[in-house]
């Protein structure tokens, strides 16, 4: 981990994602949440009524900052403008966590804007850790990076997902963002064993977790699709349910909707029920 970089002490609590839909009642009721999660990309501009609303909300509640444009897998390292950007939405914020993404996003000459995956190679885990360590030297303290959904695999592979993010974390002293719905796709996609993903990851160094839905396998393809736009699956709340009994830290934990958005009370009775299940693993360690 770089000299400068200050991680802050493990946050539990349960949260939703701060989307537009919702700004009213974040702004005018007493929302039932320990802290928001805003999508970093959408606050790093000068100024605007976003930035108004988000300085609103933050009186109230802590908020996570949680981006999707990094690129920490880019061979040609991290945009420098990119960097400046969120640390100055950073330092306004003073958010409990920074995260990202386990994945690639853009070249030198095209951004993506879709969540593209890496093989799973040294080579790859070098370029991830020197663009992490680049990351968290600029912003001055550790971040957290999301397990991605997979749908292929590719040739080179040296390693499963859980051994490179496990190389990962100790490497950049970075901690983890566990989704578990991601988790949950890609096992399905892939044949493996979502239980031997859990036990094979460092969960001390999990400091969050996503909740979100998928598109299941259909007649037209085999696949799971994670969409993020439909209320959370039984087998992911299982999923939920094991990890939080394997987990021993303090986490924050969130559902996370992104399409389809449904009025705040539907995502409540969501976020109580993670709250019951984290509950029950809380009394049964």
């Amino acid at each position: 981990m770089p000299q400068d970089t200050k991680p802050i002490a493990p946050f539990g609590g349960f949260g939703l994602g701060l989307r537009s839909p919702h700004y009213d009642a974040f702004l005018s009721d007493e929302v039932p949440v320990d802290f928001v999660e805003i999508i970093s990309e959408n606050y790093m501009v000068d100024g605007g009524r976003r930035l108004r609303i988000l300085d609103q909300v933050r009186e109230k509640h802590p908020v996570i900052m949680h981006g999707v444009s990094m690129s920490v897998g880019s061979a040609g390292g991290l945009d420098s403008a990119y960097l400046d950007r969120l640390k100055q939405l950073e330092r306004r914020v003073s958010p409990l966590w920074v995260s990202d993404h386990l994945c690639w996003t853009r070249t030198s000459a095209h951004n993506s804007h879709d969540l593209l995956p890496l093989p799973l190679t040294q080579e790859a885990l070098e370029v991830v850790c020197a663009n992490i360590d680049r990351a968290q030297s600029h912003l001055g303290r550790a971040m957290l990076f999301e397990n991605p959904s997979s749908y292929l695999t590719f040739p080179e592979d040296e390693m499963t997902e859980w051994e490179f993010l496990t190389e990962m974390a100790g490497r950049t002293g970075c901690h983890l963002l566990l989704d578990v719905n991601n988790i949950f796709v890609s096992a399905n996609n892939h044949g493996f064993s979502a239980d031997d993903y859990l036990r094979g990851l460092p969960l001390d160094s999990v400091r969050q977790i996503h909740l979100a839905g998928h598109d299941p396998a259909n007649a037209q393809r085999d696949l799971i699709i994670d969409t993020h736009d439909r209320e959370v699956a039984d087998g992911v709340w299982q999923l939920f349910a094991k990890a939080m009994e394997m987990i021993r830290q303090p986490v924050a934990i969130m559902i996370e909707r992104d399409e389809n958005i449904p009025p705040l009370p539907e995502l409540l009775t969501e976020l109580d029920r993670a709250r019951r299940i984290a509950g029950r693993a809380v009394v049964s360690a």
